[in-house]
């Protein structure tokens, strides 16, 4: 195994200056800096993680909790887009991700003791029950956190404008003519409740009545609920002419519902997703969807979690507002 001791006598400098040239300290000269981790490269050195954390006091580990109730976990486009930013960033700040769960094998322990067996030097809670005990103790302990799409109290949020989003898209759908809007929603959150405002306001806004019955739940990411939502829509007196979907990928089960019923769309009935995954575009119609910022969300995640941890001294905690972006589809007709 090569050491920094090999390093040093192969370039003819101290010990201490390899180790300041590898660990990118700025007292190094930037031309002998180069030589030697050039020369650390040929010899084939790896730097010992253990050795580093405990000289550094850090272990460049972040830790990422995601638990989804559907069990699609990261399989899903959105946020598969938004881990592999988060990924992306930390491993270009230095850092390695390990995901947090409440057990490791036999063993049972809450995310919080997770992290800290896994000496994370920070956590991005990427989806959760924010109203769990055990989130909160994790986001309110003494470890570095960043939420997305939920704040607590002196935390970093990155937060998706689905205020916003719902009103791009009521207004999208009300230029085409439409007044008869159904919204089939997800479970609530705070995500939720944000976007059912947003559309109950925009459409006040825009003189359009929703009667009761056009607002159903059903699951984010559950195509068979939002089947099930699409179904009890049709068998109303007075149809809507066109449905909200809770995301793209529950649109699925709104499309299979649309089609057992010999309805086209959008010529029969227009429809609507949320998140904006690659597979919208590639549908035929192309869904008409609200395309929300995935890959700056999760870039901003651990841009934030790293400037936290580095710099406790000058961290601020901040709500970071992530804008995404109308993408009009083919599956909104235009009538009247």
């Amino acid at each position: 195994m090569v050491t920094i001791t090999d390093i040093s006598k192969a370039c003819g400098v101290s010990r201490a200056t390899v180790s300041k040239a590898l660990n990118g300290a700025p007292d190094v000269a930037p031309k002998t800096a180069e030589r030697i981790r050039a020369k650390a490269k040929a010899l084939g050195y790896l730097p010992n993680a253990t050795a580093r954390a405990l000289k550094m006091g850090r272990s460049y580990n972040i830790g990422v909790l995601f638990s989804d109730p559907t069990g699609g976990g990261i399989s899903h486009e959105y946020f598969s887009q938004i881990l592999e930013s988060v990924k992306a960033e930390a491993e270009r700040l230095g850092y390695d991700i390990t995901f947090i769960s409440k057990d490791l094998g036999a063993m049972s322990m809450d995310y919080y003791e997770h992290a800290k067996y896994r000496s994370c030097d920070g956590v991005v809670i990427a989806s959760a029950d924010f109203a769990d005990p055990a989130i909160v103790r994790l986001a309110t302990s003494e470890i570095p956190t960043v939420t997305l799409d939920y704040s607590f109290d002196s935390r970093t949020s990155i937060l998706s404008d689905n205020v916003r989003g719902m009103d791009a898209l009521v207004r999208f759908v009300y230029e085409n003519g439409h007044r008869r809007l159904a919204f089939i929603h997800g479970e609530i959150t705070s995500v939720t409740q944000k976007r059912i405002a947003s559309f109950k306001k925009t459409c006040a806004a825009l003189g359009i009545t929703v009667p009761p019955e056009y607002i159903r739940p059903a699951i984010y990411h559950d195509p068979r609920s939002s089947g099930l939502a699409t179904r009890a829509l049709l068998a109303l007196p007075e149809r809507p002419t066109c449905i909200f979907y809770p995301d793209d990928l529950s649109f699925l089960g709104g499309m299979s519902e649309l089609e057992k019923n010999g309805l086209s769309i959008p010529k029969d009935m227009s429809v609507v997703g949320y998140d904006g995954i690659p597979l919208s575009q590639v549908l035929r119609p192309r869904l008409s969807t609200y395309r929300q910022g995935a890959e700056t969300i999760g870039r901003e995640a651990a841009r934030s979690l790293v400037d936290q941890i580095e710099h406790p001294d000058t961290w601020l905690p901040q709500q970071i507002t992530v804008e995404g972006e109308l993408l009009p589809g083919d599956t909104v007709r235009k009538i009247g």
